[in-house]
């Protein structure tokens, strides 16, 4: 059994090869090859861009891949979504496709634009988004660059974003978010009632989500006096649920326990006044619940 898998070219590549690491797949990419080589016999990799991707594992071409739920809805392809890995190019959350017209435009809503012009890639979308608000504008194709049409060869663009800077270093601003979308693990429908390959996506899945939900966390190991102990547990952030065993000296116990990495440099020194010794942090790379 080869399960051929997707991996999207381009702003997500990177994020996507390291989420692949953390999962424990090793895969290898070269600037000459479509064609990256992974570390599991059983899996065959292909780049393919994002907004591709969907066709080609609806067809059958690919098995499953990994794409953005804009990408999906905007090719209006039939594939099994298999989980949700809200990351992104830049940031660990949801990109919008947004609705932005120049600055100094007398347009503040979608209504303004009727009869105007939108530039944007994703084009079926916007058209189902005008639609929705009974509004008719002529939807162009953009090639690239779309923030710079504005004015002169768009009135307005639907362009994604995770942060903004791009559209105000361009001097637009959003009037409306036209949709929310995030990186999804998808499937074709025929690979999904293989048993082979299906078992080999949930496995797949199930270390992807592991990976990301270790991303931002990681472990922490201590020793403390069984007399000390609830004055750690004190320090340590509320609705945690430490691991706690005893030591060959039954004076001792050991605290094992999952941290938010932002919050470790304020904790390890409370800890170290409130009788903890042997302190050690460690890296996660999957936590599976």
């Amino acid at each position: 059994m080869i399960l051929k898998l997707g991996i999207p070219k381009g702003s997500l590549e990177m994020a996507t090869l390291d989420l692949f690491r953390r999962a424990g797949f090793n895969i290898t990419t070269s600037s000459r090859s479509y064609f990256p080589v992974v570390d599991d016999p059983e899996v065959e990799c292909v780049l393919i861009r994002a907004q591709e991707m969907a066709r080609y594992v609806e067809n059958g071409l690919l098995d499953a891949g990994i794409t953005g739920l804009d990408w999906v809805l905007e090719n209006d392809a039939h594939v099994r979504a298999v989980a949700d890995l809200v990351y992104a190019k830049q940031s660990f959350g949801k990109v919008r496709w947004v609705l932005a017209v120049p600055e100094a435009s007398t347009f503040h809503t979608v209504k303004d634009l009727q009869g105007k012009i939108i530039a944007t890639e994703l084009v079926a979308t916007t058209k189902r988004y005008l639609a929705a608000n009974d509004v008719s504008a002529k939807v162009e194709f953009s090639w690239g660059a779309t923030e710079v049409k504005p004015p002169e060869l768009a009135d307005a663009i639907v362009e994604v974003t995770e942060t903004g800077s791009s559209l105000r270093a361009n001097k637009l601003r959003i009037i409306d978010t036209v949709l929310e979308s995030n990186t999804q693990f998808i499937a074709n429908e025929g690979s999904w009632n293989d048993s082979e390959k299906r078992r080999k996506i949930e496995d797949m899945a199930m270390l992807l989500e592991g990976a990301m939900a270790a991303l931002g966390k990681v472990g922490l190991m201590l020793n403390v006096r069984r007399e000390d102990l609830s004055v750690v547990l004190d320090v340590l952030p509320a609705l945690r649920n430490p691991t706690i065993s005893t030591l060959s000296d039954e004076e001792w116990l050991a605290v094992n326990t999952i941290l938010d990495e932002s919050t470790v440099r304020t904790i390890i020194p409370r800890l170290k006044e409130a009788g903890a010794q042997g302190i050690v942090e460690y890296p996660l790379n999957k936590i599976v619940m």
